[in-house]
């Protein structure tokens, strides 16, 4: 008490009235003016900006239409293996020859393309449904490949149309040769199960492969092409590998989501 009455005489006392009163310390307004200007553009870039984000799927390298699954209709005893792996095939050309209890019977191609499986070999007894090769559906060897991507389901509404897309192929070396370009071509909104993927691509492996986490979306990107290089598409380098790409490669494809804005995370 006798602190307090003290502290009131002291302030009463006239020869303390001319004295300025210190509001604040310089080094406190530069805090408050450098608070203001940060709290001012947080605000503006809260709802004019934009938050760039991607989505990072598995991906494998085709030509457009995809493979086939070729499976026996006959049951019996393979004698001989007609097409060879690599091999460019006709619709229709032969591929296996069987010998059944009711005779030889031939094993064709449903339709044309290049035989990149064969899974069954001479003196091999098979049943009618076993798959005995996989082939591409390509026509002609300058066909463009395509990769695709397949994206967890979730993600497919925010792939806007022509998004661009980075892969990191599995057989090119990223820190030497960089990453593939491309960009969206389309997006499957039905969600992929392991049999239609492995119908598509021609290996049941795969389609069990890219499931494992739930039935994805599949995204075909179309990859930047580029006379420069030695693949004969874009890269983030300038040359690229020094080969060219096969198809059924796998890679990671990088996808850019459509932009955000920060405001609409603060709204309920």
């Amino acid at each position: 008490m006798q602190f307090r009455q003290q502290a009131l005489a002291k302030l009463q006392s006239p020869e303390e009235l001319d004295l300025p009163v210190r509001l604040a310390r310089p080094q406190g307004w530069l805090a408050l003016g450098v608070t203001v200007v940060v709290m001012a553009a947080a605000s503006v870039w809260a709802v004019t900006g934009s938050v760039a984000s991607t989505v990072s799927a598995p991906a494998v390298l085709t030509h457009g239409q995809g493979s086939y699954l070729l499976q026996s209709p006959v049951s019996g005893q393979v004698t001989a293996v007609l097409a060879q792996q690599g091999e460019r095939l006709p619709a229709n050309a032969p591929v296996l020859k069987v010998r059944t209890t009711q005779g030889d019977a031939v094993v064709r191609a449903v339709a044309a393309g290049r035989v990149t499986t064969l899974a069954a070999t001479i003196g091999q007894i098979i049943q009618t449904g076993t798959d005995v090769a996989a082939v591409e559906k390509v026509a002609h060897a300058s066909d463009p490949l395509y990769a695709t991507v397949y994206v967890p389901a979730e993600n497919a509404a925010a792939i806007p149309a022509h998004a661009s897309v980075d892969l990191t192929v599995s057989s090119v070396p990223a820190q030497s040769y960089g990453v593939l370009r491309g960009e969206v071509k389309s997006v499957d909104r039905t969600a992929q199960s392991a049999q239609s993927i492995s119908a598509f691509l021609g290996d049941s492996q795969l389609g069990q492969q890219f499931t494992s986490r739930g039935r994805p979306v599949a995204v075909l990107v179309a990859l930047d092409r580029s006379a420069s290089t030695k693949s004969g598409y874009r890269w983030s380098t300038t040359d690229g590998p020094p080969f060219r790409l096969d198809s059924m490669t796998l890679a990671s494809g990088s996808i850019k989501l459509a932009d955000q804005h920060p405001v609409d995370w603060l709204l309920p």
